[in-house]
């Protein structure tokens, strides 16, 4: 991870050096990463909040592998367990043990022992039924290496003549580490910093910053409150990427079933658990 750090910010002294669409190609691989994350791993397999049809989850598992934050089942595993269990010691990246921890110290070592054993009392066999999450699991590694590395590295030198290099650094490198963060962000500061309009007896927050990074899942305090909800917030004129997307897939047919809150719900619990603010 240190190593990985470094790597970014020296990539940002290539920036200037860099041809114009290699950093285009690099915020588009940026955002199919964060799309493979929130509208795949996150609100399709972990929440079940909408349904999507073949080519869209072999196109969001592909864009899963691209985002190298471990496969699809072990990402929904630790996913559903931290719902489940948030904000204890069962939570795989409890924020109670502090931001560092929360953000990227759980990665350091070893797992609570209450997460794995709470872990085991919930049922996952859903995600294993999938034939795209079993051909992915089997083959993630090789899938990584292709889609997180070879190909955003690739595209830039044999298409348009950027450099090994610069391509390198750009699209795989720092923008692989970017996303890492963004979606860290979500468990540490979206766990912390905020207002909490719909439960204010639970740690996660609103948080605008959040949600620019991490295209859509800011709106954290909505999220656990409503976990089923594809919107992950509440619908309306929200900078919502993600909802965007899974949107035009609907209106493309790929996607079916989409699950919201409805609108009587929402006003009822604000007015129940919220802090007030808006």
């Amino acid at each position: 991870m240190t190593l990985l750090h470094i790597g970014a910010v020296y990539s940002l002294c290539l920036i200037p050096k860099a041809q114009l669409l290699t950093l285009i190609w690099a915020y588009l691989c940026f955002l199919m990463t964060a799309l493979g994350v929130t509208a795949g791993a996150h609100r399709l397999w972990s929440h079940r909040s909408y349904k999507a049809k073949l080519p869209l989850r072999i196109f969001l598992a592909a864009a899963n592998s691209m985002a190298f934050q471990n496969d699809i089942f072990e990402w929904c595993r630790d996913h559903r367990v931290h719902h489940k269990y948030s904000e204890t010691d069962a939570d795989p990246h409890n924020a109670c043990r502090g931001f560092f921890f929360s953000h990227i110290g759980w990665l350091f070592v070893r797992k609570h022992r209450d997460v794995i054993e709470k872990g085991r009392k919930l049922d996952f066999t859903d995600l294993l039924d999938d034939p795209v999450v079993r051909f992915q699991r089997k083959y993630y590694k090789s899938s990584v290496v292709l889609m997180c590395f070879v190909i955003p590295t690739l595209v830039p030198w044999y298409i348009w003549g950027e450099s090994l290099w610069n391509s390198y650094f750009l699209a795989s490198i720092l923008r692989y580490t970017v996303s890492l963060n963004v979606t860290w962000l979500v468990n540490s500061a979206a766990h912390m910093y905020g207002n909490r309009p719909y439960d204010k007896y639970i740690g996660p927050r609103q948080n605008p910053f959040v949600t620019l990074g991490a295209i859509g899942e800011g709106f954290h305090n909505y999220h656990h409150t409503f976990p089923f909800d594809y919107s992950a917030s509440e619908l309306g004129l929200k900078f919502n990427p993600t909802t965007w997307f899974i949107d035009f897939m609907f209106w493309l047919g790929l996607v079916t079933d989409r699950k919201q809150a409805p609108k009587e719900m929402i006003l009822a619990r604000k007015e129940r658990t919220g802090d007030g603010s808006a």
